[in-house]
């Protein structure tokens, strides 16, 4: 396993919720870990992992998620699919 990726995997399970996750080292860490990700036209991305799905919305400025909101779905949806720091 790369550390780089378990190091992006754990900056979604930081506290206080982590509003500069570079968004393509986080697909990248994802995709090792198994995800499917597509990136639609109108700059969302549709995570796949497992059978489950979720979709976020894109930084249209920059290249780091920032919405708060988003990072704790994602982190819901990491932890309801067994990819956590603590199983890394």
């Amino acid at each position: 396993m790369s550390h780089k990726h378990k190091v992006t995997i754990e900056k979604v399970f930081a506290h206080p919720i982590a509003t500069n996750i570079d968004w393509k080292k986080l697909a990248s860490a994802l995709e090792h870990f198994g995800a499917e990700i597509d990136v639609s036209s109108a700059n969302r991305a549709h995570i796949k992992l497992n059978d489950a799905e979720l979709t976020l919305g894109l930084p249209h400025h920059g290249h780091e998620l920032a919405n708060k909101e988003e990072v704790t779905q994602l982190r819901h949806f990491l932890e309801e699919q067994g990819l956590t720091p603590d199983s890394l």
